[in-house]
């Protein structure tokens, strides 16, 4: 039996040796404002997985960037340059969105890929009146729930070096697009696209929203620390952004705990969990690399595709 594994293997103390003394360019302050609302993130996880990994992108995309310049000297033309694009996927309530901020902060302090835009796929998708209508709020972050082909055109624009893209803008306030209400790139240096369903395939469309990926990366972790993370998140928003009446979850506000704990159990069950199963955690193995957490949100394993 062949012993092959796709992925180089690296515990938590093999990783950070890989730093080489990339300098730390955040302070705990800014470390705060990109930390997501149930997730504690420390400096020291930074110095010891997130430095290593940006290093290893800054790698990649001067090697991207060199290659360009010389496929363009080849064909003797001056083509607008290419950003180079992370796709970033994995659950829900998983810490993607941290690592996708953490990532943007940390690779535009880098002198050859200062512009690093961020767009998340919760932008694309349909609207609440879409979806009340094709009867799929139950569906909300399920494949059909997105206009992939958008998000496709969107990042084939980028990709093709279009000055300026606009890009809708999704609240998790109102737990709906905002109408008139877009986010602009403008020929960034680096891409990166964040969301639950950016590894999937479709097999609708031939060509897929990761065809475009220069690197990709999956969070990943235990089904059941996912869970209880989704359900302490669910509490704490209930006492926070819950509040607002303009919240799409104004209506849990008065619930007991207990009762709120059942009821984020029956969101997680009904939606987020079957939607892991069946459409997000089998993108995890097209991953370059994936991130795995500990009980803690620790990193406690990195796979790096050979």
């Amino acid at each position: 039996m062949s012993s092959y594994t796709p992925y180089f293997e690296f515990n938590r103390k093999k990783w950070a040796s890989l730093r080489n003394h990339t300098p730390l360019p955040l302070t705990e302050e800014e470390l705060d404002n990109l930390k997501g609302i149930n997730e504690e993130i420390s400096i020291q996880e930074v110095e010891e997985i997130y430095l290593p990994l940006t290093r290893l992108i800054n790698l990649y995309v001067e090697a991207y960037q060199q290659l360009n310049t010389a496929t363009s000297s080849f064909l003797k033309n001056n083509a607008k340059k290419a950003p180079y694009i992370i796709g970033i996927a994995g659950s829900v309530a998983v810490g993607k969105s941290t690592t996708a901020r953490l990532l943007q902060t940390l690779l535009s302090r880098w002198d050859n890929h200062r512009n690093v835009g961020l767009v998340t796929t919760d932008g694309f998708l349909y609207s609440n009146e879409i979806l009340e209508e094709k009867g799929m709020m139950k569906r909300k972050g399920f494949p059909e729930s997105y206009d992939t082909q958008k998000l496709i055109n969107l990042i084939g624009d980028v990709k093709a070096g279009k000055n300026k893209v606009e890009v809708p803008i999704y609240s998790h306030l109102t737990y709906d697009i905002l109408p008139n209400e877009v986010q602009t790139i403008s020929n960034p240096d680096i891409l990166i696209v964040e969301g639950v369903n950016v590894l999937q395939v479709d097999k609708e469309n031939q060509v897929f929203v990761s065809d475009f990926f220069d690197f990709s990366l999956y969070v990943d972790a235990e089904i059941q620390d996912i869970e209880r993370w989704y359900v302490e998140r669910f509490l704490l928003l209930q006492e926070t952004a819950f509040q607002s009446p303009e919240s799409y979850f104004h209506r849990y506000i008065n619930l007991s705990k207990e009762n709120a704990i059942k009821q984020a159990t029956q969101i997680w069950e009904e939606i987020n969990l079957k939607n892991l199963h069946e459409n997000i955690l089998p993108t995890k193995g097209r991953a370059n690399l994936v991130l795995k957490k500990g009980s803690d949100h620790k990193a406690e394993n990195i796979y790096l595709r050979r």
